[in-house]
């Protein structure tokens, strides 16, 4: 099918069959099924990065991207919307776009789709691009920033390197030029944490207390038993999810690999104690999932959809889940999880974007800084596209996870506390 009637047929539906073939159609019909799975994920990577890559790449994306607000909107200006799109987008899809190049559909999307992320990050920083981002001005670009360089850090060799050295400057001075917002006392001390670990993973000058004082201050914010609050008070949310451990968990790779020194702790040490932390968060998110994929709709931020999973696929893709979650389980969980909320109609507006909402279009689930860009996050649920088809990830018999065993009357652990 053409992609142009494909988007249009496409864009208040689920996820179907394209470019990649009829396996993801096979699936959405059957959770678990083995095989197809990836098909699955690799479809909804492609429906949600082809209408944001293509137009960037030609500069049009301001041009393309239809806004969509939230409706308690709180007047900052919208076009904030762009850099949340764009870097979000790029930091769920930068494993992907590292895997090697091949021959196959898949590998020549893949090439396809870095050649316009490449010309895009030429675009996002050329004050002469018609989609020059947002980098002054309202301080949300501190925060979609992060995602920006996170992405340059998932995936520096197709990502980072191939960039000439006039976009490269431009990046750098960007960032840099952030460091003027003032950081609350909130998950945000991570995104400019993010940024300096970036600088500091290509060699340029960093903060060192911007970093050093983000992971001291995320330590005191754990309350136990694999959660870690956002500021002053606990709140039963996503954001260990969206924020705390997989910006924690990077940082500290950067700074344990460059051998920064810290405060009164190894950071080696400290990614080691993280890395546990989110491991039991993880069995957390594992355990939500329901015996059909659903899981539980609560807190701030809803509207960021399977993004909610992002410690699971990074986990796995980093090959560092825990021993009581075992790939084929992750993977069953994780696919039923997408296929529950991405099947239903309303994701994606007839433009192809994403929409506000949580399975559909919901406006009224946003929240007073929501945009359609800021959907984009929803991209750090397809990390472990970033391991071959030939992994044992993908590969592994799939196994039901912890509620269909549950609620199917078979035998399954018990769930314990633990203290560090």
């Amino acid at each position: 099918m053409e992609r142009r009637n494909f988007m249009r047929a496409a864009a208040f539906g689920p996820v179907l069959p394209g470019l990649l073939g009829a396996g993801a159609a096979g699936a959405a019909a059957s959770p678990g099924a083995p095989g197809q799975e990836r098909a699955y994920m690799l479809e909804l990577l492609r429906q949600m990065t082809e209408p944001v890559l293509d137009p960037m790449s030609r500069g049009e994306l301001k041009k393309k991207f239809v806004l969509e607000l939230s409706p308690t909107w709180d007047g900052r200006d919208p076009s904030v919307a762009y850099l949340e799109c764009f870097g979000r987008l790029m930091s769920g899809i930068a494993p992907w776009l590292a895997l090697p190049a091949d021959a196959t559909p898949e590998g020549k999307l893949r090439q396809r789709l870095q050649q316009q992320a490449l010309q895009s990050y030429a675009n996002a920083v050329d004050p002469k691009s018609p989609d020059y981002l947002t980098w002054k001005g309202h301080g949300q670009a501190l925060v979609d920033s992060a995602y920006f360089t996170n992405a340059l850090m998932r995936a520096p060799e197709v990502l980072w390197e191939p960039l000439d050295a006039a976009t490269k400057g431009r990046i750098v001075a960007e960032i840099k030029g952030l460091r003027r917002i003032e950081v609350p006392y909130i998950n945000w001390l991570l995104f400019a944490a993010m940024n300096e670990a970036w600088l500091l993973s290509i060699g340029e000058e960093s903060d060192p207390m911007r970093m050093n004082g983000a992971i001291r201050k995320i330590n005191e914010w754990y309350v136990g038993d694999g959660w870690i609050k956002d500021g002053q008070d606990f709140h039963f949310d996503y954001y260990c999810s969206y924020v705390m451990y997989p910006m924690l968990l990077e940082i500290l790779e950067v700074l344990a690999a460059r051998k920064a020194p810290f405060w009164n702790a190894k950071p080696e040490e400290l990614l080691a104690q993280a890395t546990k932390r989110a491991q039991r968060y993880c069995e957390h998110l594992e355990r939500f999932v329901g015996p059909q994929g659903s899981y539980p709709p609560i807190g701030r931020s809803l509207t960021y959809r399977t993004a909610v999973f992002q410690p699971l696929a990074l986990l796995a893709w980093r090959k560092q889940l825990p021993a009581s979650l075992p790939e084929g389980q992750v993977r069953s969980a994780l696919h039923a999880a997408h296929v529950a909320i991405w099947s239903g109609p309303g994701n994606f507006s007839r433009e192809g974007f994403l929409t506000i909402g949580f399975r559909g279009h919901q406006p009224e689930l946003g929240d007073w800084y929501s945009n359609n860009g800021s959907m984009y996050i929803a991209a750090a649920g397809l990390l472990a596209l970033g391991l071959p088809a030939s992994d044992s990830y993908w590969t592994a018999p799939a196994q039901d996870w912890t509620q269909k065993k549950a609620f199917g009357g078979s035998r399954f652990p018990k769930d314990y506390p633990v203290s560090y």
